[in-house]
């Protein structure tokens, strides 16, 4: 094996990288180990630019990619939300409002419009698979629509 020799500036640019590490079991009883170094979309700007909302908003659309993933034809993914009476939400969007505060949209279980806003701080989600509601179409696979949107932003 041979050992890349880096720069102490690329070696400082490597430590500053997010890094995204995961064990967990499977139902038939095998581990699954994910370690992922994540190259951040910069859009122009430094990595210590972004905000708290922009990092927070980037590696929840990482983890609904993931969570995707394990889900079947018939299923998509929606939020569990603790405290009062929020209960769940099937994801139709999400978004940031620099530099603290996160937001996510969808629908209740009822079918109706939802929007919570939440701040950094307090960011707790969790994500549960859902039955779509139309049989006929595919799933909605919200986690790669929002990843299209880090890569190519709306102009501001």
């Amino acid at each position: 094996m041979t050992e890349v020799i880096k720069t102490t500036a690329e070696a400082a640019e490597d430590a500053a990288l997010p890094e995204r590490y995961a064990v967990r079991m499977k139902s038939n009883g095998s581990i699954v180990r994910e370690n992922q170094v994540v190259t951040p979309k910069t859009h122009g700007k430094q990595l210590e630019q972004k905000s708290p909302a922009e990092w927070a908003y980037e590696r929840i659309v990482l983890y609904i990619q993931k969570f995707e993933e394990t889900l079947d034809s018939s299923e998509e993914v929606g939020m569990g939300f603790t405290g009062g009476d929020v209960g769940t939400l099937r994801i139709r969007g999400m978004g940031y409002f620099a530099p603290d505060l996160i937001t996510f949209y969808g629908e209740d279980p009822s079918g109706r419009k939802t929007q919570l806003i939440q701040h950094v701080s307090q960011l707790n989600v969790m994500l549960v698979s859902s039955p779509k509601l139309d049989e006929a179409e595919e799933p909605n696979r919200i986690g790669f629509k929002l990843a299209t949107e880090l890569d190519s932003p709306a102009s501001k």
